[in-house]
């Protein structure tokens, strides 16, 4: 008996997952071109991390992100040898001679703001006013599921992957 009610079960789940119903409508088209937006600071809008704003900076999205956005952080860090800009990726971290951290760029992000903060054990150091002072950053905002496939270190890859050019990065203004 348990013989037979197995084969019926069996042929059961064949019969059952073979059928097919008619083809549906076809959904709305999805939306062409760019996928995401890129807001960057420009002069003379510069970041400064200073004891004043406790080293951290706030950038508050014009529109409200949705449950499915991820913010990406890049910081300009000057020219290569070709002249072209170089953007790192956020967290960055830079260390001492003898290997121990000195400073690092962090940020998170809510649905309404981006915070990008500076964190460190002697951040008054003078020595650090290139990172501190007049800083430039991309606010890169894509869909999460479609972040999951950038190769997020390399900024001219996500813009190339997010089919943006560099007339479609949104100035901030203050």
């Amino acid at each position: 008996m348990k013989k037979i009610l197995t084969l019926f079960a069996v042929v059961g789940l064949i019969v059952f997952s073979s059928c097919e119903g008619p083809e549906g409508p076809e959904g709305p088209p999805g939306p062409q071109g760019a996928i995401g937006v890129v807001y960057e600071n420009i002069a003379p809008n510069y970041y400064n991390f200073t004891q004043a704003n406790n080293y951290a900076v706030r950038f508050n999205f014009p529109v409200p992100l949705v449950d499915s956005d991820v913010v990406l952080v890049y910081r300009y860090d000057g020219l290569d040898t070709g002249n072209r800009p170089v953007w790192q990726f956020l967290p960055e971290t830079y260390y001492f001679d003898n290997g121990t951290r000195d400073f690092t760029f962090k940020y998170v992000f809510t649905f309404n703001y981006v915070n990008i903060y500076l964190n460190g054990d002697n951040l008054t150091d003078p020595e650090l006013n290139n990172y501190r002072l007049n800083q430039i950053f991309r606010i890169v905002v894509v869909p999460a599921d479609f972040a999951s496939s950038l190769n997020k270190n390399n900024y001219l890859d996500v813009m190339k992957s997010l089919k943006l050019n560099e007339s479609e990065i949104k100035n901030i203004n203050f």
